[in-house]
Parts: structure tokens; sequence; C-alpha cells
């Protein structure tokens, strides 16, 4: 007999705000992600050369595609460096509450998806061990499974993603801990 979603609703939604504030705390208040990102080095040339980006992502140097990423030219500009990814965000007046937003919709759309597969995979009564196992598991996977994506790919330093990691292992915790204590 499976668990129904609906008598998840609880550990659903305390989970997500309980990491919400969490992750506000640790990035708030422990300030161990301030290093995350260096400043430029003459950071007011860069910001005049960026200045009239479009919002998205660039790359340099840039190649359409892999016939020109496989030129000499482009392989020559590599080597010589630097090789650089740009994110352009939106700018103007500090706007956190869209961020803070999608953060906690993203928890609670976490929390629904580990309640998902908890509702399969559990009975109810299940032991409170068995059931922080579980959701201790696919919330890591869910909140920090692709963290070494960035360091793998786009260049983030293993520092950064090792913080990552223990970030989502935090709110793993945390999840595990409101499943495994209200599972129905």
């Amino acid at each position: 007999m499976n668990v129904s979603l609906v008598s998840l609703w609880l550990p659903i939604l305390l989970s997500a705000i309980v990491v919400f504030f969490a992750s506000s705390v640790m990035h708030a208040v422990l300030t161990y992600h301030n290093k995350d990102w260096r400043k430029l080095p003459d950071e007011e040339s860069a910001r005049s050369l960026l200045q009239g980006l479009d919002l998205g992502q660039y790359f340099v140097p840039h190649a359409a595609d892999a016939k020109e990423r496989a030129s000499e030219e482009w392989m020559q500009k590599y080597r010589e460096g630097p090789a650089v990814m740009v994110t352009v965000t939106p700018h103007g007046d500090v706007k956190m509450m869209r961020q803070m937003t999608q953060w906690f919709g993203y928890c609670i759309v976490m929390s629904l998806f580990i309640a998902c597969l908890a509702s399969v995979a559990l009975t109810p009564g299940a032991a409170y061990m068995e059931v922080f196992r579980l959701v201790g598991i696919g919330a890591f996977l869910g909140y920090a499974g692709s963290a070494a994506i960035g360091s793998i790919w786009f260049g983030y330093t293993w520092s950064k993603t090792s913080k990552d990691l223990i970030d989502g292992l935090v709110y793993a915790l945390i999840t595990a801990g409101f499943f495994g204590w209200l599972w129905p």
C-alpha cells in the first residue's frame, strides 16, 4: 500500500520552509560562499567592455559549432587564452525578492518530488531511519546532484563545488528529518 501525497503535505511544506531559512542563514550569516567569486583586476574596464550585452551566457573565444571549434584559428585562440564564460544577469536595483521566490518555489518542488519518490517506495508506518535514508538520498541528489557539473564543464573552483555539496547535504538532512518525523 502506497502513502498518498496528500498525507505528506506537512513534511513537504515544513521541509521546504526550513531549507529556505537554513539556506538564508548559510549564505547571509555564515558567509563562507563570499569567496566563490573573485574580483576582476580592472573591473571598470571590464564593465565598460560588457556594457550593452543582452542577458545570457557568452563564451570567449566563441565558436558557433563543432566545425568551427575544430578550426586551427579557434584552437589557437583557445590555447592562447583567456577562455572566458560570462553570464549577464538583469541589472538595476537589487531585487532579491524574485530570486528568493524562485528559490522557495524550487524548495517546494524539490520536497514534492521527494514525497513522490518516498510515497511509492515506502509504506505507511515505515521506520524513521528507513524514511530518513531514502528521503535523504533523494534530497541530496536533488539539491546537490548536479553541483560537480559546474566544475567539470564551466570552470567553477572545486572549493565552490565542495561548499555547494555541503549545502546540499544540510538541505537533505533537514528534508529527511522532517519526512522521517512526520511520516504517516
